[in-house]
């Protein structure tokens, strides 16, 4: 069951919290007192990000739910391998001690 679509004013605040998001992702590369938890945060941001784009622009919100099981499931699960492989080898590693 579809539910109805967003206004206009909708779409302007996720564009407005999309470039706020941004504006912060790139504000914490410079902030070296958040090196050892850098690269989860700016995965954190990113994912979030992706679901505002996801959700809105792309109408998932707006579609049946199953869609987006079938849609959120897979990249849940793939998002998962990839931290535990970045975490295996080291890679959140970003500056020398």
């Amino acid at each position: 069951m579809s539910r109805p679509h967003a206004s206009v004013s909708t779409y302007l605040t996720v564009a407005v919290v999309l470039a706020a998001v941004t504006a912060l992702e790139i504000g914490v590369i410079y902030i070296r007192q958040l090196t050892p938890i850098l690269v989860p945060l700016l995965l954190i941001m990113a994912a979030a990000k992706f679901a505002l784009v996801a959700l809105f622009f792309m109408h998932l919100r707006y579609d049946s739910r199953v869609l987006s099981v079938l849609f959120v499931g897979p990249l849940t699960i793939a998002v998962g391998l990839v931290v535990a492989l970045m975490t295996l080898t080291g890679a959140f590693l970003v500056f020398t001690r």
